[in-house]
């Protein structure tokens, strides 16, 4: 069964770090999970994942300890449902507008009596669908709502009667491209935005997540009280590798 180990630090009050991975060969996601990552994001929007990549994924993050969530490509039952089942201990729901829709993905990620999520064995239930199979799928699950609109931000203080979500997650850059500055992610009009999604979430009984591209930006961002931060491997192989060869052929 899941044992759900970034939800358990989160529930004691911690921070927790993880990276977004759009490989779906799991001997890198497994060489990924050796750099003491709480958990690795395996993307289905922007990444290639299918419920096969999901399951090879979980499986080579949970060998080495480390916690597999899916980023779903859109907030569709079916989307969620195969994600969870193929081995994700929780899900990244993109595009998130009002808080019905928060609401939707909540019920698509639990089972009843919470939610709706279709029940039959699966790996993530160790194949026996039970009543404590499911309440302990309910307890371990998580459930991370992408604000990356204008209309997101809006409606921020509505998310937050939204029961069962554990992470408010600030997409910054799409955040900028829904606010008219694509790509600038330090413009004012963006951060006013982030400021008040963080101004409503960090006395809620939610978790702040927020995508920070380096590790400055965590500590800037975990002095503003969000406590879920995000990487992208991407970025990080190609800064080091930048700075790998501009020292090397000096």
């Amino acid at each position: 069964m899941i044992t759900n180990r970034t939800k358990a630090k989160l529930a004691a009050g911690e921070a927790v770090i993880g990276c977004f991975n759009k490989s779906t060969d799991p001997g890198f996601t497994e060489f990924m999970a050796m750099s003491d990552w709480d958990f690795v994001v395996m993307d289905g929007e922007h990444g290639l994942y299918g419920p096969a990549e999901f399951a090879n994924g979980a499986r080579a993050l949970e060998l080495r300890g480390v916690t597999p969530i899916a980023r779903v490509n859109t907030n569709e039952p079916s989307a969620i449902l195969r994600a969870l089942d193929a081995g994700a201990h929780g899900v990244h729901v993109p595009w998130v507008n009002s808080a019905e829709e928060a609401e939707r993905a909540v019920q698509s990620v639990k089972y009843g009596p919470r939610g709706l999520r279709g029940l039959a064995g699966n790996r993530s239930i160790d194949f026996a669908a039970t009543a404590d199979t499911t309440a302990r799928a309910n307890a371990e699950t998580m459930v991370i709502i992408h604000i990356e609109t204008g209309t997101a931000v809006d409606a921020i203080d509505d998310y937050l009667d939204v029961d069962g979500i554990d992470v408010l997650f600030i997409g910054p850059t799409d955040l900028s491209h829904s606010l008219g500055h694509p790509g600038d992610k330090t413009h004012p009009v963006v951060l006013e935005a982030m400021d008040k999604v963080a101004a409503a979430v960090v006395p809620s009984d939610k978790t702040l997540g927020i995508f920070t591209a380096t590790a400055e930006l965590v500590v800037e961002w975990k002095a503003k009280g969000a406590r879920y931060f995000t990487a992208g491997v991407e970025g990080l192989l190609k800064s080091a590798t930048d700075a790998f060869m501009a020292q090397a052929r000096n």
